[in-house]
């Protein structure tokens, strides 16, 4: 093990994707206050974080999937209210902007998200705040 740069927010329960350019995308996750919209990137040639665009939604316990086309999905978790999103949301890395994409049938957090090799995205199970756990799966 060796020391590398800080990130620039404390955060747990959140996502690192390893992006096609090497470099790696954090998102959310919980500061032990709020579940936080911040994102950051990290470039393993240099060890240093930089600050991205914001997600629309504070997300903890949530998923991050690398697509085929280099963007990432990021699918529901829960919000600052302790309640669970639908909502999903592109990341464009060579934009550095996020925009909401369409919204899951049910509401989940814990969930898994595995990229298929017909290039979708494959949720299954979690829980949800209101239901309990979940048997559910759906498709991006």
């Amino acid at each position: 093990w060796s020391a590398t740069g800080n990130m620039n927010n404390t955060r747990r329960f959140h996502t690192a994707s390893v992006l096609s350019n090497g470099k790696v995308l954090v998102t959310g996750g919980f500061n032990g206050y709020i579940a936080l919209n911040s994102t950051e990137l990290y470039d393993p040639l240099i060890g240093t974080w930089a600050t991205t665009s914001n997600m629309n939604d504070g997300r903890v316990y949530h998923r991050a999937s690398v697509l085929s086309n280099g963007k990432v999905l990021v699918s529901t978790g829960y919000n600052n209210d302790g309640i669970n999103l639908n909502s999903a949301e592109l990341y464009d890395p060579s934009t550095d902007t996020w925009t909401t994409t369409g919204s899951m049938t049910n509401a989940r957090g814990f969930h898994t998200a595995s990229l298929l090799s017909n290039g979708k995205v494959l949720v299954t199970g979690g829980s949800n705040y209101y239901v309990g756990f979940l048997n559910s799966a759906e498709l991006y």
